[in-house]
Order: C-alpha cells, then sequence, then structure tokens
C-alpha cells in the first residue's frame, strides 16, 4: 500500500472534483496560504464536502476560516466571530450563532476589498492569533469513508 504526503493526499481529494472546481479550489488555498502565513491548515474530506480550516495550530475550534469545496462551488467560511464581524457590504451569508460565509464564485472574489476587510477584522479577533512566525502546516485530520458524490449529477 502506497505512503502518501499530506499534500499527495489533498491534490487526490481536490482532483474527486470537476477540473473548474478542483482548479477553483486549488486557487483559493494558494490566496489563503499566501494571506495566512504560519497557519495550520486542517482538511478533513467529509460527507458532505472537503473542507480545509486554518488557524494557528491543530484544534479545530481555534480555526479562523475554512474553506468548503462542493460539487457546484466554493465558500470561504468565517468561524467563531461570523455575525460580529462589520459586514457593510452585506456580503456574508448565514444566520447562525457563530459562523458566516462567503461563496467564492471565482476566487478572485478573495481579492475583494470588502472581502480582504473582513479577512482582516476576523484575523484581529483571532484567539489565539495565527503566529506569521511559525512555518504553515498541512494535517489530514479526518477522511470519511462514505461521501457524497464530488461532481454534480448529470442532467
Amino acid at each position: 500500500m502506497p505512503i502518501f504526503t499530506p499534500q499527495q493526499q489533498l491534490g487526490g481529494f481536490i482532483d474527486k472534483f470537476t477540473p473548474g472546481i478542483a482548479s477553483r479550489a486549488r486557487a483559493a488555498i494558494s490566496t489563503m496560504l499566501a494571506r495566512l502565513p504560519g497557519a495550520t491548515m486542517m482538511v478533513y474530506d467529509n460527507y458532505n464536502a472537503l473542507a480545509i480550516g486554518f488557524g494557528p495550530g491543530e484544534r479545530t475550534s481555534d480555526a479562523v476560516f475554512s474553506l468548503a469545496v462542493f460539487p457546484r462551488w466554493v465558500s470561504l467560511f468565517f468561524l467563531k466571530n461570523g455575525p460580529a464581524l462589520p459586514d457593510p457590504a452585506r456580503i456574508l451569508k448565514g444566520s447562525g450563532t457563530t459562523v458566516r460565509h462567503i461563496r467564492l464564485d471565482t476566487t478572485a472574489m478573495l481579492d475583494d476589498p470588502a472581502v480582504k476587510t473582513l479577512m482582516q477584522e476576523a484575523l484581529r479577533r483571532a484567539d489565539p492569533a495565527i503566529d506569521t512566525a511559525q512555518p504553515s502546516r498541512l494535517m489530514i485530520k479526518s477522511v470519511s469513508v462514505k461521501q457524497r458524490p464530488r461532481r454534480p449529477a448529470a442532467k
């Protein structure tokens, strides 16, 4: 049985999606890593989606952001402080008590000034903070045996 690095495993998880969604996911991950030096990436290949958390360490509860890759879209989640973030552009979606999200129709949306401002504020409020002096890490936290299809059903 071959042994794969976490990076190879993540690549395999992403490859299950259509080329367009896979490309968007890879670009979003690249942007997040560039914007979050020192972050630990926590990967969950779950039943409903591929989720990639970004936080200061190994604890899921400390994650500040996550990307969720679905068969038809990629979303950026603001964890913990989502509802409390100032959102004058009203781009955050959701009604839960801890999380809000933005559906990334393009990865260029991550460069939108309103999104950047929300991310900066979420990082300012993060406790514990991401230590930018630390190297980034990638951890595969869980892989669900049973998963929904990663590609949309044919119509």
